[in-house]
């Protein structure tokens, strides 16, 4: 029995490391450094994401970048057969869009405290009124998931206040 949880683990991890080397990607473009991986027959046929900024559109989260191209990979909205691996728990928006996509499984890397719909602040994915559930596999590689949000938003309130601070000077 220990041999499948292992083979499990490692599985989550590897899919794991690929959402976060696209929550790198936002990162390095000075979003909100959230990644995601959709998993279909042992392939990953979608990536994405968050290009909020970027993009100037509330709609470009990781989830829903990576759910557009699984969908045009396997030519079809439905995901029935796919896992989403995701670094940060997934907003009302892209837990929503998981739920109507039938994605049956989501592996979660850390939670959200502030805007979390799996569970934290409230769980759509596993609501039994939706005619949809998924599974959910929480806490995949929490620390990295986690550690480079810290990285990021301790990066930016240090970029404000500087920025607040030189906009002192000039006055």
């Amino acid at each position: 029995m220990k041999k499948i949880f292992d083979d499990i683990e490692k599985e989550h991890n590897y899919y794991m490391k690929e959402a976060l080397k696209q929550a790198k990607k936002a990162y390095d473009l000075g979003e909100v450094p959230i990644g995601c991986v959709i998993v279909y027959d042992g392939q990953i046929i979608g990536r994405g994401y968050n290009r909020r900024n970027t993009d100037k559109s509330v709609l470009c989260h990781a989830e829903i970048s990576a759910m557009k191209k699984a969908g045009k990979i396997i030519k079809d909205w439905r995901l029935e057969d796919c896992t989403l691996y995701v670094t940060l728990e997934p907003c009302q928006m892209c837990a929503g869009a998981i739920v109507q996509a039938r994605i049956p499984k989501v592996v979660i890397g850390c939670q959200s405290q502030k805007s979390g719909c799996g569970g934290t602040i409230l769980n759509i994915l596993e609501n039994p009124d939706f005619n949809h559930q998924c599974e959910v596999v929480w806490n995949v590689m929490e620390e990295d998931c986690s550690s480079i949000l810290k990285k990021f938003f301790l990066e930016l309130r240090i970029r404000n206040k500087l920025e607040k601070k030189a906009r002192k000077e000039l006055e």
